[in-house]
């Protein structure tokens, strides 16, 4: 039994690892876009002032 109750204990948590994990990938990827994002604006400014100064 106690054989059982560690096997059940170890794979919850390497599922609670493999969930923080995936947490942690899709936490880069929107710090990703919001980085792409501003990026792009800022790239888009400097042609914008570029474009003003003639």
């Amino acid at each position: 039994m106690m054989f059982y109750d560690y096997s059940l204990a170890t794979e919850r948590l390497t599922e609670l690892h493999r969930e923080a994990d995936d947490a942690r990938v899709a936490n880069r990827l929107v710090a990703a876009r919001r980085w792409s994002r501003l990026a792009s604006w800022a790239q888009r400014q400097a042609r914008r002032a570029s474009r003003d100064l003639g």
